[in-house]
């Protein structure tokens, strides 16, 4: 078995902690991150952007009501936790008032890392979570995973939710306008490339 990294906990040769440059958003992201994504998933981007957020946690599971660090999250007063999740009820986040909702208290926002079918069922077997205000983007996006088919144009990957997720916040004044939070779409494209080189490397050995 290769050695691997004890941060990304990718094998050394395809680690990408060297391009990683840490930002403190003024946000706190909770990654709820599926077992597959945590220990099978080669291409996952949730501990990227874990990595890439100062004060981001990962908490695994399939299933979160019982998760004592969920409750203790959820029912902290510092902290106004959100779900990033589509919905009839969901807001934007770039049109919520949050000054006043917020009130002084910290914005918590959990992100489901998973595929969407996991995803799914995850918030149904987490009836706590789907009590949680939602949120969801203000303007569309395409994904730039190149190597991964995406079940709809507006999916997106993790890292990429996080980023737009940012850009909009600062659009709407709760993270700071000058926060350079570029990074994280600089690690996930060298990832990206580096996939994209693998399936070149491989397709060009078959050929041989």
């Amino acid at each position: 078995m290769s050695e691997r990294c004890t941060s990304c906990l990718r094998p050394v040769h395809t680690c990408y902690c060297d391009h990683i440059r840490p930002v403190y958003s003024g946000v706190k992201f909770i990654y709820l991150m599926h077992p597959h994504e945590a220990y099978k998933q080669r291409t996952g981007t949730g501990r990227l952007a874990s990595l890439s957020l100062s004060g981001s946690e990962i908490i695994i599971g399939k299933t979160f009501d019982d998760n004592l660090r969920i409750r203790e999250l959820i029912s902290n007063p510092d902290y106004y936790p959100m779900m990033l999740y589509p919905g009839e009820m969901a807001v934007s986040a770039e049109s919520f008032n949050f000054k006043d909702e917020i009130q002084g208290r910290k914005l918590m926002i959990f992100i489901i890392d998973a595929t969407w079918v996991m995803a799914r069922k995850m918030m149904f077997r987490s009836p706590g979570l789907q009590k949680l205000p939602r949120l969801t983007f203000g303007r569309e996006y395409r994904s730039e995973f190149l190597i991964k088919t995406q079940p709809a144009d507006y999916c997106l990957s993790t890292i990429e939710c996080s980023y737009y997720l940012i850009k909009e916040l600062q659009n709407s004044g709760i993270c700071d306008a000058s926060l350079n939070v570029e990074g994280l779409m600089t690690v996930f494209k060298k990832m990206v490339n580096f996939q994209i080189q693998c399936k070149k490397r491989r397709f060009a050995a078959n050929l041989k």
